[in-house]
């Protein structure tokens, strides 16, 4: 397991996560995420809509090294997981990771 799957785990059980691209779009729309991840096989349409509104507001964008599934399956999730949103991080340490 590498170091961003288990951040990923940990701000999913103490922070505050949103899965899925549309609850992620509207949750940048009102700029309260503090960072967004996107899986590299996001439909260009919804990519192109999360960078869009993450550069409006100044938010952080990870593209993820892995599918949708993939994404989906570290999270836990018996389903694929386009984009996720991360409103508060927690205890984990998955914005400075990213960022470095």
């Amino acid at each position: 397991m590498t170091n961003l799957e288990t951040e990923l785990k940990n701000a999913l059980k103490t922070g505050k996560v949103i899965l899925g691209s549309k609850e992620s779009i509207s949750v940048l729309k009102h700029g309260k995420a503090k960072m967004v991840i996107v899986a590299t096989n996001a439909e260009p349409s919804t990519r192109k809509d999360v960078e869009y509104y993450a550069k409006l507001s100044n938010i952080p964008i990870y593209v993820f090294e892995g599918t949708s599934v993939d994404l989906g399956a570290i999270l836990g999730k018996p389903f694929p997981i386009q984009v996720i949103a991360v409103v508060d991080p927690g205890e984990s340490k998955v914005i400075e990771l990213v960022e470095n």
